[in-house]
């Protein structure tokens, strides 16, 4: 067996072993060369422009970081950087506004919300982010407002381009909403909705209108593409109808299937997907 194993090391080897005390030849240049070649890339990977840093660290987004860096709010390793571009490394320390930032994962969570729970700063006991507490370590926030009487699907995360994607008024993602009114919708007035209403010198139109399926025709699906669910009472009050519920049932192609009223879910990678390029 020792035999074999000294003719098939020696074979291994293109080069017979040195004897003691001489310094091999070609072997530590080898390694040297392969050692540069694994360092280089790999700190070039590493580094991510500094308003992207700051926005994965959730105190505001890439186009806010970039006035705060020009503005000279931000410091990498004790010196003030306000180039735009500037790249850091996971290494480095970065300060804003005198804090260390810790730049944490982009996570998205969708809730199912029940009623009488509201995303406003008031509401402490009753407020939405205690849904969600088992979710994540960092702080997440909502996408919109809601208040306690509306229920159904409200995204959280710490990604703030996403945020202000989805809550600025060019953002023309759709939701659908069941309503629930006092009285039977008359089909003058769905037509009138479905035309577009008048309010406050403001037309407002809407995507699709219908009355529910094997429901009474109090109850009433909406598809608009705003973001405040404010508009969507405002729209049956203006013809004198009293909304008693409105339940979002879909957002930008998210839905409550599979999500109980109350529960929660992380987005899949493919939903993340689509949300960004939306």
């Amino acid at each position: 067996m020792k035999k074999t194993n000294k003719s098939s090391f020696a074979k291994s080897k293109s080069q017979p072993q040195n004897k003691v005390g001489q310094k091999p030849k070609v072997k530590l240049i080898k390694d040297d060369s392969f050692k540069k070649t694994k360092s280089k890339p790999k700190s070039d990977s590493d580094e991510i422009r500094l308003n992207k840093y700051i926005a994965n660290s959730g105190v505001c987004s890439r186009r806010e970081a970039d006035l705060y860096i020009a503005s000279g709010n931000v410091k990498v390793n004790g010196e003030v950087i306000m180039e735009l571009g500037y790249k850091v490394k996971p290494t480095d320390k970065v300060f804003f506004d005198g804090v260390l930032l810790n730049p944490e994962k982009k996570e998205y969570v969708l809730l199912n919300k029940p009623k009488n729970f509201s995303t406003s700063a008031n509401a402490t006991q009753n407020n939405v982010e205690n849904l969600i507490k088992g979710a994540s370590k960092n702080k997440l926030f909502p996408i919109g407002r809601m208040d306690s009487t509306t229920t159904g699907l409200l995204l959280f995360t710490n990604d703030h381009d996403l945020i202000a994607k989805f809550t600025q008024e060019s953002q023309r993602s759709s939701k659908i909403y069941q309503v629930s009114l006092d009285k039977n919708l008359k089909f003058e007035d769905l037509e009138k909705i479905q035309n577009g209403l008048t309010v406050d010198d403001r037309k407002i139109y809407v995507e699709d209108i219908s009355y529910i399926e094997n429901q009474p025709k109090t109850e009433i699906g909406l598809k608009v593409r705003t973001s405040n669910i404010k508009i969507v009472r405002v729209i049956f009050e203006k013809l004198g109808y009293d909304v008693l519920k409105v339940d979002r049932v879909t957002f930008a192609g998210l839905t409550k299937k599979n999500l109980p009223r109350g529960t929660w879910r992380y987005l899949t990678e493919q939903e993340i997907i689509n949300l960004k390029n939306m």
